[in-house]
C-alpha cells in the first residue's frame, strides 16, 4: 500500500478486534514509524511503551467497559511525554506537536499493515487513567501517557466518514478564494 492509499483508508476504528495476536516485528515497525516523525529542534521527546502482555492488557481493558476497541485490543501503544515540558526553542516546547506527528505516522503504518486503531486521548484525562496506566507500565513519575492506541485486526469492514472537499477547506494564496 502506498502512502496516499494509507492516508485515504485511515480512519478511527472503534469496533471489535479479532483475537489474533500481532507479531512483535509488526508492533516494532509501527513504533519505528513514530520514532521517525519530525520533532521540534529534533528533540525527539515522544517515547513509547508497547503492551502485548495478556495480564497488562486485561488490567487496561478493565478500565474501560464502553469501548469495544479498548476492550478487545490485542496490543496497546502508549505514547509518553514529559509532564513538565522543557523549552527547546525561544521558550517554547513542542511535545504535543511531536507526539501528534509520531502518532499520525503510527496511524498510517497501522493502516498500511492491515490493522486498525483509534487515537485515544480524552479518555486518558478522566478519572486519573493516564496516571493509572503509567503506573501499571512503570512510566517514570516525570512522564505521562498522552495517547494510547488500541490495536488489532478489525472484525468489521468499516470505512471512515466522508471528508469535506478540498474547495471547502483549502485555497491557494488567500483564504476563501
Amino acid at each position: 500500500m502506498d502512502i496516499f492509499e494509507a492516508i485515504e483508508k485511515r480512519h478511527s476504528y472503534r469496533g471489535g478486534f479479532q483475537e489474533n495476536p500481532i507479531p512483535r516485528e509488526a508492533l516494532r515497525k509501527i513504533v519505528e514509524a513514530g520514532l521517525k516523525a519530525p520533532s521540534g529542534r529534533n528533540a525527539q521527546t515522544t517515547e513509547f511503551v508497547i503492551v502485548d502482555d495478556p495480564e497488562i492488557l486485561g488490567k487496561i481493558r478493565s478500565m474501560n467497559a464502553k469501548s469495544r476497541a479498548m476492550q478487545q485490543a490485542v496490543a496497546y501503544m502508549a505514547c509518553l511525554v514529559d509532564k513538565n515540558a522543557c523549552a527547546v526553542y525561544e521558550g517554547h516546547s513542542f511535545q504535543v506537536e511531536d507526539c501528534s506527528a509520531a502518532v499520525e505516522n503510527m496511524l498510517l503504518a497501522i493502516t498500511a499493515l492491515g490493522y486498525a486503531t483509534v487515537w485515544v486521548d480524552g479518555w486518558l484525562r478522566l478519572e486519573g487513567r493516564a496516571g493509572k496506566i503509567g503506573e501499571l507500565l512503570g512510566v517514570p513519575e516525570e512522564k505521562i501517557v498522552r495517547v494510547i492506541l488500541p490495536i488489532g485486526i478489525p472484525k468489521e469492514e468499516i470505512t471512515g466518514p466522508d471528508k469535506k472537499p478540498f474547495e471547502e477547506r483549502a485555497w491557494f494564496n488567500r483564504y476563501g478564494c
